[in-house]
């Protein structure tokens, strides 16, 4: 199963250096009953994009819990076993965990399919929307609008081979 890690770049650092994605479990995203549901699209593709854009969702997080990280969004796009790869029952209804999997052992770098990190000019919005995601999850309208802004950009793929330019 292809699932997406939300990183920040110190983490996609260490994950470098120690050759995996741990420790588990690991919060991912992939194309679970859930997300099928909540997209309503058969469309593989377009399913994928949903999950990789929960965990750009999900590296914001991150990145608003981490204020000397660098401001760009980080995913990790790698394929698991699929029965490594949980869907937690308790959170089947709640609107944030679509898409949300547990993966139970830490996954090594080598099974990385891609890895997508915001351009360097989405690093303002980027960084803005990580200022304004606690104002926006106690309802500032204004708050959201900024995180949106973030959302509008599209990361950019990168061959896991590239990961120390990325990093360095």
């Amino acid at each position: 199963m292809r699932v997406y890690v939300p990183l920040t770049l110190p983490g996609l650092a260490k994950a470098y250096r120690t050759g995996e994605l741990g420790p588990a479990p690991l919060a991912a995203f992939a194309v679970t009953p859930g997300l099928r549901e909540w997209y309503v699209s058969d469309d593989i593709e377009e399913l994928e994009y949903a999950a990789l854009n929960r965990a750009a969702a999900a590296s914001l997080r991150l990145l608003a819990g981490d204020p000397g990280a660098a401001r760009r969004r980080v995913v990790v796009a790698v394929d698991v076993p699929d029965q490594q790869a949980v869907v937690d029952p308790d959170r089947a209804l709640d609107a944030n965990a679509v898409g949300e999997v547990r993966v139970g052992a830490a996954a090594p770098l080598a099974k990385a399919a891609a890895v997508h990190i915001d351009a360097e000019d989405a690093v303002a919005d980027v960084s803005a929307a990580a200022e304004a995601l606690g104002a926006a999850d106690q309802g500032d309208d204004d708050a959201r609008f900024t995180v949106d802004g973030a959302e509008d950009h599209e990361l950019l793929w990168y061959g896991v081979q590239e990961i120390p330019n990325l990093i360095g």
